[in-house]
């Protein structure tokens, strides 16, 4: 195999030389296209190569590695970094733009990555040096290189990044349809989906993973990612391990939002980084910001919400900014004060701290008793009962809005809980948590927590939200199904990080539902693997006793 990667080396080297790729010259650039650059595993991936026309000079390299093939406009990234007095690098994931049967997503990164640097920092227009950015599976893959850091890789700059079974295709176990609608839009290129396939999905009661059935074929990737429902040692050895966290030594910029979906991911990285590397050179950016807007320019409105001014920050400008600092020796970036850098939305301020731990100074615990949040624990035991007939196919908590404000609240069956009015104002800064108590007839259900402001206008601000399947609450590793008509203990963690000004006259309200709609997975409750279950699983109304031991807190600065 080695002699084979050598041989390919060299075939590929002397094909750039000769020019046997496509190579384009404008006033600007010189475009070297689908360049193939070897790996150890035989597998050449695609590469775009931009260089500023004038100049000799060898130059840092940035690499934007994409699993997305979007046309020439891909050439975008690289003309992006060469205008920022670099060469710039667009390579594709292997399969992508070359035999779609070498393509498995999340699982080559680690070594085709490393072999890509190797490549790129012995090219005579390198200077030895390169460093990484982008966001989503970019992100990804970035932190899949960091399991084993190449010398010439300076740095990265994972914005919004996915964690593989973490936070995409499921978050806390639950199975999400973007398992289907990915892998069938990006990789596979087929025709869009009906808009109506999960709603007959929904509609028909079959299998989770007969999904793919409704649009005519078998999805392969969708299939093998439902095939792992606990985050085991396959989702595992695609993110860096505890003792290879521990070796990450180059500087680092991570930045996510509010609103991004693959925020518990993003943040998940910084926070092992830290935990197993106590030297960690790592910053962290979060603010008002979507899935798009954390690694481009924002908009000035999110789903609605109009961000306060100083949000506004170009991040795709701040990730240059950050590989100028590390590889041109400029000035660091302003606005990394400090290791952990958050927009405190309605009060029109960035805050910093040296770590997560130091962002707030008191914690809210409230119980859920009887539909209030109450600061005491409940003398006398009490529940709240809550019945859901899957058989009923009535939508019930789709939480998905396309607004964060709204007058009213649906609370779609689900039991809602509200705090007293807050006589002085206070910001909500990080991750709530709880422990939930429940009695249940089934084996196992699928849960919502969501958080929301009532503001002393009468609206409704919604601020963060928690779902996970409850025999995973206690190891998202192995499955521990619940004991029918047995008080179980329910604790959460794993929720998304929200920084926002809670004003005077507000109080807190915390919708408690079950999951039964299109977008996710149902669980039934049998204790059969949810994928496999159908409508003749559901039997009998899940009913719920919600004990009013069962609490959440709040992470707060007063």
């Amino acid at each position: 195999m080695k002699k084979y990667f050598y041989i390919l080396l060299f075939l590929c080297s002397i094909s750039t030389i000769l020019g046997q790729q496509s190579v384009t010259q404008d006033s600007l650039y010189v475009i070297q296209d689908d360049v193939l650059i070897p790996t150890k595993s035989g597998v050449a991936l695609s590469a775009i190569i931009v260089q500023k026309k004038e100049g000799n000079t060898p130059l840092p390299v940035v690499l934007f590695y994409t699993t997305y093939y979007q046309g020439k406009s891909d050439a975008y990234f690289a003309k992006l970094s060469a205008d920022k007095g670099y060469v710039g690098v667009v390579t594709y994931a292997r399969g992508i733009k070359t035999d779609l049967k070498d393509y498995a997503p999340y699982e080559h990164e680690t070594s085709d990555i490393y072999d890509v640097i190797d490549w790129l920092s012995k090219q005579s227009w390198c200077n030895g040096t390169v460093g990484m950015y982008g966001g989503s599976y970019t992100g990804f893959s970035q932190w899949a290189t960091t399991k084993n850091v190449h010398p010439a890789l300076k740095t990265i700059v994972p914005q919004v990044a996915v964690m593989p079974g973490f936070d995409a295709p499921m978050e806390n176990n639950v199975q999400m349809n973007l398992g289907l609608y990915w892998s069938h839009d990006n990789i596979y290129k087929k025709e869009p989906l009906r808009r109506s396939l999960p709603f007959e999905w929904f509609e028909k009661g079959i299998a989770f993973k007969k999904m793919d059935s409704l649009a005519g074929y078998k999805n392969l990737i969708f299939q093998k990612w439902l095939s792992h429902p606990d985050y085991d040692s396959y989702w595992q050895s695609m993110v860096p391990s505890p003792d290879e966290y521990a070796k990450i030594n180059i500087p680092i910029l991570t930045t996510t939002g509010y609103y991004d979906g693959s925020q518990i991911g993003a943040i998940q990285y910084f926070k092992l980084h830290h935990k197993y590397n106590k030297n960690a050179n790592h910053y962290f950016v979060i603010g008002p910001y979507d899935h798009w807007g954390a690694q481009r320019k924002p908009s000035k409105k999110v789903m609605g919400y109009t961000i306060d001014e100083v949000a506004s920050i170009n991040m795709l400008d701040l990730a240059y900014d950050w590989l100028d600092y590390i590889l041109k020796g400029k000035p660091k970036p302003e606005i990394l004060k400090d290791k952990v850098n958050y927009q405190v939305m309605g009060t029109n301020e960035w805050k910093h701290a040296s770590s997560l731990k130091m962002i707030n100074n008191d914690t809210l615990s409230f119980y859920l008793n009887q539909g209030k949040l109450t600061n005491n624990k409940p003398k006398k035991s009490n529940f709240e009962k809550q019945i859901v007939d899957f058989k009923n196919r009535e939508n019930q908590n789709n939480y998905y809005t396309p607004e964060i404000i709204f007058d009213s609240l649906d609370i779609s069956n689900g039991i809602r809980f509200e705090s007293q009015p807050f006589e002085n104002a206070f910001s909500i800064n990080g991750s709530f948590i709880g422990n939930l108590f429940a009695t249940i007839n089934k084996k196992d259900m699928d849960i919502s927590v969501a958080l929301y402001e009532l503001m002393p206008n009468g609206n409704y601000f919604f601020l963060t939200r928690y779902v996970g399947r409850a025999s995973y609450s206690k190891n998202n590793e192995k499955r521990q199904l619940l004991t029918p008509n047995k008080k179980e203990s329910i604790p959460f963690s794993t929720t998304r990080f929200i920084s926002k000004q809670i004003s005077k006259g507000s109080r807190l309200i915390i919708l408690l539902n079950i999951n039964k709609h299109p977008f996710e997975i149902i669980n039934y409750g049998s204790g059969k693997p949810v994928s496999e279950e159908t409508i003749k699983d559901a039997k009998e109304p899940l009913e719920i006793k919600w004990h009013n031991e069962s609490f959440i807190k709040i992470p707060v600065w007063k």
